[in-house]
């Protein structure tokens, strides 16, 4: 499953099931495969995105000594991370809700 997300006020943004769903789950709104965010909770929803974030790369630092999750952030470090995934659209979010426009979307 593929989720695009769109906006009057930015271009179409895509992400692939997981990412879409943990993206929509950080920021409280039902897991679902069409969706509307209105300009009212879309500070409320960079809020999320970017605490999801600090505490993800406050994580990944706090891990000096501990052998085990050391490896676990080592095996970590090939992957996209929580910023990188976060990024584009908490931009989106943040163009949409100074342009007072909605985002919708679609699978």
């Amino acid at each position: 499953m593929i989720y695009k997300f769109k906006c009057k006020a930015t271009g179409d943004l895509l992400m692939v099931g997981p990412v879409g769903d943990r993206m929509l789950g950080i920021v409280g709104t039902p897991v679902a495969a069409q969706g509307i965010l209105q300009p009212g909770d879309m500070l409320a929803a960079i809020r999320a995105l970017e605490l999801a974030v600090a505490e993800d790369e406050s994580r990944r630092s706090d891990v000096k000594g501990d052998s085990a999750a050391e490896d676990e952030v080592a095996q970590e470090a090939d992957t996209v991370t929580l910023r990188q995934h976060a990024w584009p659209l908490i931009e989106m979010l943040k163009q949409a809700q100074a342009a007072d426009e909605v985002i919708v979307w679609g699978v």
